[in-house]
């Protein structure tokens, strides 16, 4: 009776490691396929927040960084500019931000956090050309000696003031979009999260 129990409990044994090596073998099998289904590292990266330094970033001046495959604009705007924006408010069509392309923070007469600094995504509302920066006032814009500054779509016509609201009758439909941001300090932007914004 010894050596029976003695092959039965060989037997168990046997059948234990081999449902142990059969489970072992078949999560090596099926991992290949949940790890395939986790996002690669380039869509994270796609999506993921942006941080921009903007202390070389002068008053006057505008620069340019992707964010989800789109241009982001930073423009610092000066206080000249900023009181252009006034001049402008009877010309746009939604001159107070109604429309929702902007978080709730930028439904103001700048559309920013902080006024010296606008943040759009540079895509026009309209069928998705990139408008160019008209920054300058007047003449030297080429858009006549009553532009006030801003942007313009080439492609179709449409005009933005320095805030990215639309002017009235053009073929654009809405303001251009303000991403969701925040300002990490004084000098230091991150586009693409405004969860911590204070």
């Amino acid at each position: 009776m010894s050596s029976e129990n003695s092959v039965n409990k060989e037997r168990r044994m046997l059948v234990v490691a081999t449902g142990a090596v059969g489970a072992v073998g078949a999560l090596a099998a099926i991992s290949p396929l949940f790890v395939s289904m986790a996002p690669s590292e380039r869509a994270k990266a796609a999506g993921a927040p942006v941080e921009v330094d903007l202390a070389k970033l002068e008053p006057g001046m505008l620069i340019t960084e992707a964010w989800r495959g789109k241009p982001v604009w930073i423009l610092h705007r000066t206080d000249e500019m900023l009181s252009r924006l006034g001049e402008t408010a009877e010309l746009v069509s939604d001159p107070d931000s109604k429309l929702p392309m902007q978080p709730d923070y930028a439904k103001n007469v700048e559309r920013s956090i902080k006024p010296q600094y606008l943040v759009l995504v540079g895509i026009c509302t309209h069928l998705g050309c990139s408008p160019t920066q008209k920054l300058e006032a007047g003449e030297a814009s080429g858009l006549g000696a009553d532009w006030s500054g801003g942007f313009f779509c080439p492609c179709h016509g449409s005009k933005f003031d320095l805030a990215g609201r639309v002017y009235k009758g053009v073929p654009a439909p809405a303001n251009l979009e303000v991403p969701p941001h925040q300002f990490l300090s004084d000098s230091r932007l991150l586009i693409g999260d405004d969860a911590a914004r204070s």
